[in-house]
């Protein structure tokens, strides 16, 4: 079946965008980048506490919470459709397999390389791949090797796109013989450190407000994660499509946001029948800035799931849009909650990232929506009705 899927993919008709790369939006991002790239080079001389805020109380800001926590998680768009495609058989989704590939291929690669950035002493960043220094019952050991892994499994799944593109059809034809081991992985890894993102939060019972720590983490992070997949994927392709005046693929999107909706729903009631039944409901309710920012989440996360089963929603391109951003909103809220908003130090420390900080995590994302755009414009990504307007 997935060979099937496979073989499906590789006569699908893709083709470069073939619009300008240099534009205005272009410059502004490559301002963005350079910015970023300053600040880098300032902390790797000088030490994190040249550029950051973080301190004893506040080991992780939001270099960890949002380039790996959450890009990781806006980068399992390829995770999510390989799922529906390779394994459920769902071949009419394969127009939105390279997209999905490109921008998980980004989202993990940046990600994985900002967890340099927060290393203290980064120069040992080696060790975790030597026997003599592993630590085999470290969660994020697990997440970082899975990581590791699916980066790699990514620019593999994606390398006939630009095989095609330098015309090397017979080492693309060869590839695509084993891609289905690869995208068996890529199904696999995602699920082993997204679940293990949660599980490192196991660890701190004591220091996790009640609203987010759950034996169930690990299974609200690949439930979650999952769902942000989807939903990026919609994201991207509404805003090339209205962006570039391409062909919209809504009637593939549609189709696709009630499985969004249902999962949607699943997590709201996960969540909330585990809050009962741990008789921790009180604290959604106490007025706190805890609470609040909790409601706020699950709100969006139920904006979506009524948005997406509502058969009037979900033929609404508007509509449909506005649900995937509330989902990819609801996530990315649930993951800064449960790494530094729900997370309670000792001592009363208190964070606040600096500028620098900010500036770093912005020339990230500028640099990933920068090569997302040359890599469309110049490789086979987008299909070809598409690509020629």
């Amino acid at each position: 079946m997935m060979r099937r899927s496979l073989e499906g993919w590789s006569m699908s008709n893709a083709e470069p965008l073939r619009k300008n790369i240099i534009t205005p939006f272009a410059l502004v991002l490559v301002a963005l980048t350079l910015t970023a790239f300053y600040f880098i080079g300032v902390r790797f001389v000088y030490g994190l506490g040249a550029i950051t805020n973080l301190n004893p109380g506040y080991p992780w800001g939001i270099w960890t919470t949002i380039d790996v926590v959450i890009g990781t998680a806006l980068g399992c768009g390829g995770f999510a459709m390989a799922l529906l495609i390779y394994i459920f058989n769902r071949g009419q989704y394969h127009p939105l397999m390279r997209p999905a590939l490109l921008g998980g291929v980004f989202g993990y690669t940046l990600g994985g390389l900002a967890v340099m950035f927060d290393l203290g002493r980064y120069w040992h960043f080696y060790h975790m791949v030597m026997p003599s220094y592993i630590h085999t019952n470290s969660v994020l050991l697990e997440v970082a090797l899975c990581v590791m892994a699916y980066v790699t499994v990514l620019w593999i799944e994606f390398l006939p796109a630009i095989l095609e593109r330098l015309g090397l059809e017979g080492l693309k034809k060869k590839l695509e013989r084993w891609l289905f081991l690869f995208a068996a992985l890529g199904v696999v890894l995602p699920m082993m450190h997204q679940s293990s993102l949660g599980s490192t939060l196991l660890a701190i019972p004591y220091k996790l407000s009640p609203l987010w720590w759950t034996q169930w983490l690990p299974a609200l992070f690949v439930i979650s994660a999952l769902n942000m997949g989807y939903s990026v994927v919609m994201f991207e392709a509404t805003l090339v499509s209205k962006t570039f005046k391409t062909p919209s693929e809504h009637s593939l999107l549609s189709k696709m946001s009630v499985i969004v909706g249902w999962i949607a729903l699943g997590w709201l009631a996960l969540r909330f029948g585990d809050l009962v039944y741990r008789q921790e409901f009180h604290h959604a309710v106490d007025g706190s800035m805890r609470a609040t920012l909790f409601w706020i989440e699950n709100a969006l996360a139920l904006f979506a799931a009524v948005v997406f089963l509502l058969p009037a929603g979900r033929a609404s391109q508007r509509w449909s849009f506005l649900g995937a951003v509330a989902v990819l909103l609801s996530g990315a809220l649930y993951r800064i909650d449960a790494y530094l908003v729900g997370y309670l130090p000792v001592y009363q420390w208190e964070y606040f990232p600096a500028l620098p900080e900010l500036m770093v995590t912005i020339g990230v994302i500028a640099l990933e929506v920068l090569l997302y755009l040359i890599f469309i414009k110049t490789l086979p990504v987008l299909q070809r009705h598409a690509a020629h307007r």
